[in-house]
């Protein structure tokens, strides 16, 4: 993905993880939120208050547009950590792609 492609609330760091610009909010978090809960961006905003509607719907977008790399992010989080039997997918994945 190229930086110009990127949504407007959306930034990517130095490690190529993508989050919400301005928060400490990924976007793969939210695409999880999505994917496992069958969450609407509105739903989202209520267990997120403190994002916008419009910083969700642009997370969305990003994954949508990414979406093969983001669910390989996430299927490669989830073996690391069921490898480690640690059982915290959260700490698998905080520098894997997005």
């Amino acid at each position: 993905m190229t930086v110009a492609a990127l949504p407007k609330h959306i930034t990517i760091d130095e490690a190529g993880v993508a989050w919400i610009r301005g928060t400490r909010v990924k976007v793969i978090e939210i695409a999880l939120d999505h994917m496992a809960h069958g969450w609407s961006a509105e739903e989202i905003a209520r267990q997120h208050p403190d994002l916008t509607l419009g910083q969700i719907h642009s997370a969305l977008s990003c994954f949508y547009d990414n979406r093969a790399e983001l669910e390989d992010a996430i299927a490669a989080g989830y073996e690391k950590a069921r490898a480690l039997g640690e059982g915290t997918f959260w700490m698998a994945y905080p520098r894997t792609g997005f």
